[in-house]
This record gives structure tokens, C-alpha cells and sequence, in this order.
């Protein structure tokens, strides 16, 4: 009786194995096996698989673009929830004048305090008097801050 040789894991190649091997072997149009038959589809075999791949296509289309969509809303909460952030960092920031509506304003930290300015981060002439400059923000109608640039990466 011969020694059956060991096999060697590392000499497999998985792709070209998977390559040779099917998920759903009964799904196959063709003989998988020795001892297997060869399915030969029907007329109407053909007409239900051109349809249900001409469903699955449309499917697939339609998810695809209700998940862009749904990243566009995702994307908007975001922006929303951030300048709703901003807007309660800057009502509870010290502020030494009445904002206008339609100006820019600077929103920057100091010792653990927000501070409000009119002037810019490239205006200071020297040092800013500040630790760091959190975002350019601009009053709107409703009271609420647009975010013109957003410093948080940096915070």
C-alpha cells in the first residue's frame, strides 16, 4: 500500500480554485460533477432568466440611486448639525459688538473660551491674540451661522 503524499496548504492556489468552484452548483447550466447532467434550458427558461436579469439590473440601478440619495441627505444632516454647532459655540462666545446680518465673522478659542471678532487670522499683523482660529462664519437672516471655512480638522 502506497503513503498517501502530504499536501502542502501553501502550494494551493485559491484564486484559480475559486475559479473552479461555484457557490450554488445545482444553479449551474451545465454538468458540475461526473455523475451529472447537463441542464438544457426550456424557451421558457430563456424568457424568465432574460427577465429576472433585466430585474436584477433595474434593481440594482434603483438602490444605487436611492443610496446616492441617501448620502446626499447624510452629507446635508452633516453640514446642518455642524453649523448648528458652530452657531451654539458662537452665541455662547464672548462677543463685544452686535453681529450684522450678512458680515463674516471669526470665531477663534482663547484659554478655553470662544471669542467672536471682526477681524480675520491674516489681519492680526503680527500674532494672533489667540490659541487658534476655529471658523469663518457669516450671520444669517434666521440668526443662524453659515460656515464660510471651518477650521476643525485643526482642533
Amino acid at each position: 500500500m502506497k503513503k498517501p503524499k502530504p499536501i502542502d496548504v501553501s502550494q494551493i492556489d485559491l484564486e484559480k480554485m475559486k475559479d473552479k468552484t461555484a457557490d450554488l452548483p445545482g444553479l449551474l447550466e451545465y454538468a458540475h460533477s461526473i455523475g451529472g447532467f447537463s441542464i438544457v434550458p426550456t424557451q421558457e427558461g430563456v424568457i424568465k432568466g432574460n427577465a429576472m436579469k433585466a430585474m436584477k439590473e433595474q434593481t440594482e440601478m434603483h438602490m444605487q440611486q436611492i443610496y446616492d440619495q441617501m448620502k446626499v441627505l447624510a452629507d446635508q444632516a452633516s453640514k446642518l448639525k455642524r453649523r448648528a454647532e458652530i452657531s451654539f459655540e458662537i452665541y455662547e462666545a464672548e462677543m463685544r459688538f452686535k453681529p450684522d446680518i450678512g458680515h463674516t465673522y471669526y470665531l477663534y478659542q482663547k484659554a478655553g473660551k470662544k471669542v467672536l471678532s471682526l477681524v480675520g487670522p491674516k489681519e492680526w499683523g503680527g500674532s494672533m491674540p489667540f490659541e487658534s482660529f476655529v471658523a469663518q462664519v457669516k450671520l444669517l437672516a434666521d440668526h443662524t451661522w453659515e460656515i464660510v471655512e471651518d477650521n476643525l480638522e485643526d482642533r
